[in-house]
């Protein structure tokens, strides 16, 4: 019996459940028989490929059964057809599961958008993040001027704002009495 249980053990720990897998990974699965739903990659890809609009999808399941591993096939498929796509897993360096609010959201969305946009030309993205620091700088502890800074410098202080808020969640709260 202990020696099933080790077995099992090192089985479970080998396949690092709680990892998503690369999208052309040899162990994936296909479960969309079993699930229930239609392929995640077409069913998403068509709302996102023909809306002459904005869209907005959500893709929601239980922890463990695959939402990610879906997200990151489609992001692949996106890139591949000419799609800037921002992936970013949140709970990794961002947000606090326990202690999430929308501005958290946003100002992790905003951070990782900024990050993958380095390497546009700088002066829209100057110019966007200064009207943005004016609508969250009541959020920050200490005063910071963005008018001189680089792109790296102001993606920095996103992430420097991002980091406080997720350690001292009260901050988010400061200026809302």
């Amino acid at each position: 019996m202990e020696n099933q249980r080790h077995l099992l053990k090192r089985l479970f720990n080998s396949f690092k459940p709680f990892e998503p897998l690369l999208p052309d990974s040899p162990v994936y699965v296909d479960c969309r028989e079993v699930r229930g739903d239609g392929d995640v990659i077409t069913d998403l890809a068509i709302n996102i490929e023909y809306s002459d609009d904005n869209t907005c999808q959500l893709y929601a399941g239980h922890r463990g059964a695959g939402k990610s591993t879906e997200l990151l096939r489609l992001k692949e498929y996106l890139e591949n057809q000419g799609y800037f796509v921002v992936y970013f897993a949140a709970d990794e360096n961002d947000i606090n599961p326990e202690d999430t609010e929308y501005v958290d959201i946003l100002l992790a969305c905003t951070r990782h958008l900024l990050e993958k946009l380095k390497k546009a030309n700088p002066q829209p993205l100057l110019d966007w993040l200064k009207a943005r620091w004016e609508d969250l700088k009541d959020l920050a502890t200490t005063e910071i001027s963005l008018e001189s800074l680089t792109v790296e410098s102001q993606i920095s202080q996103y992430a420097k704002l991002t980091a406080q808020i997720r350690t001292e969640p009260t901050l988010r709260k400061k200026n809302s009495r």
